[in-house]
């Protein structure tokens, strides 16, 4: 069988054109999105990853209050994750909390304890998301809390699979296989789609849920264009890796003269081993990266650029930036154009 005909558009593949704008400030430009059956509206469209080295209850509070939401991850026991939610859920200034499960095994008993415990949103959290067990999962799930909780699931890189995880019975879906960068899906099974073009073929659906972006995102205008192009939220694991909120420890470098912090894809052979004693496919791997402080200030710094990349498009709030966007194409001499390339002088 001969290869699918077609092309298929990367981050560095296209630029947003500049349009007329009126905007005299980024304040005048709203980024709020409302968060299906939970009933609330968060200020600011990112969701930190569910990894061990991104999102445990410190990280989820963070997140919240920096208005946008966390999903604590599920490399844990029932009662750890429990505990971690538990934690932030019982705080007063937390709009949202949000917590992964499997497919599979104790999901349902996961499921219901953290729900208890206070979580809004049920990540329901697999690699392959177009697949039998997500179809049991999701109805399942859905027959159990009923529409008490928002159900999120993923990851999938077709049209074809986020409308099927919607009429499943999931309010958002993740969109991206094998770009994360720390991901070796694609080297190791041949599989994927660059994220920028599933965004686009999953917005096409008729189906009414929220599309979350995940995946080679390394800079607010990856998160503008990810917008522009259909996403609704934005879940980012490496810009929020090495922050003061992530799990583990700061280790100081004498070599380096700096602190470093871990971060590792969730099917690396370490994260493997640690969460469930094997590895069997390693698609991922494990680095250590410079310690980045505070969360707040790498979100800060992200808001600024989204709005400014709203303003350039002359959009007050993403859905008249999803209705104006007008994307072209840039050839490699306008990647290069388009970097910082005295540094590469």
């Amino acid at each position: 069988m001969q290869p699918k005909n077609g092309s298929a558009a990367c981050f560095d593949d296209v630029l947003l054109v500049p349009q007329y704008s009126e905007i005299g400030s980024r304040k005048d430009i709203n980024l709020d999105q409302d968060v299906p059956r939970v009933n609330v509206t968060i200020s600011l469209p990112i969701v930190s990853s569910p990894m061990d080295t991104v999102t445990g209850s410190v990280m989820a509070a963070a997140m919240s209050n920096a208005g946008g939401f966390g999903i604590i991850h599920r490399y844990n026991t029932i009662e750890e994750q429990v505990d971690q939610v538990f934690e932030v859920a019982s705080r007063d200034d937390i709009v949202v909390v949000g917590a992964a499960i499997g497919a599979s095994g104790d999901y349902l008993k996961r499921a219901c304890d953290v729900r208890n415990a206070g979580a809004s949103v049920i990540c329901v959290d697999i690699a392959h998301g177009h697949h039998i067990l997500m179809e049991r999962a999701l109805k399942s799930l859905r027959d159990k809390l009923g529409d008490s909780v928002h159900l999120m699931a993923g990851n999938v890189a077709t049209l074809e699979g986020f409308n099927d995880l919607a009429d499943w019975g999931a309010d958002s879906v993740r969109v991206g296989i094998g770009g994360g960068s720390i991901c070796s899906t694609r080297t190791q099974t041949g599989h994927g789609v660059p994220t920028l073009q599933s965004i686009i073929d999953c917005a096409a659906s008729d189906r009414d849920v929220l599309l979350v972006a995940d995946g080679g995102i390394r800079n607010s205008g990856d998160i503008v264009k990810a917008l522009a192009a259909g996403a609704d939220f934005i879940m980012l694991g490496s810009l929020l890796a090495g922050t003061k909120e992530t799990p583990g420890d700061e280790i100081f470098d004498s070599t380096r003269n700096q602190y470093l912090k871990t971060y590792r894809g969730m099917a690396s052979i370490e994260a493997q081993i640690d969460w469930r004693g094997h590895a069997s496919s390693v698609e991922g791997v494990s680095t250590i990266i410079e310690a980045k402080g505070p969360v707040k200030d790498i979100l800060a710094s992200l808001e600024c650029g989204i709005k400014s990349g709203l303003s350039y498009s002359g959009a007050t709030s993403i859905l008249e930036l999803q209705a104006k966007s007008r994307f072209i194409l840039q050839s490699s001499a306008g990647v290069i154009e388009s970097s910082t390339h005295i540094m590469s002088k």
